[in-house]
């Protein structure tokens, strides 16, 4: 087991409080939990791109990050019709 799949271990059980938040809570606390969520994420699939030595996967977690901003914009904007 290399140091970057261990630090994409430890970044694993970061996941775990962000669900919690993802699935219960107020809209808005929904919504930071989401954001979270997807940053830990990217950290997570650029962490096991570099431990399985596939560069060419840092591109899923770029996307990742591009398309999860579009997300949280869309997931704000319902939520400001249901305020």
């Amino acid at each position: 087991m290399s140091a970057w799949s261990l630090a994409a271990t430890v970044l694993l059980l970061a996941l775990v409080p962000c669900g919690i938040k993802s699935f219960r809570g107020t809209p808005m606390q929904r919504l930071v939990g989401l954001e979270m969520s997807s940053a830990v994420v990217t950290l997570l699939l650029l962490l096991l791109s570099q431990s399985a030595k596939m560069p060419s996967f840092y591109d899923l977690a770029l996307t990742l990050a591009l398309l999860t901003f579009g997300g949280a914009l869309v997931f704000a904007r319902f939520l400001e019709r249901g305020l």
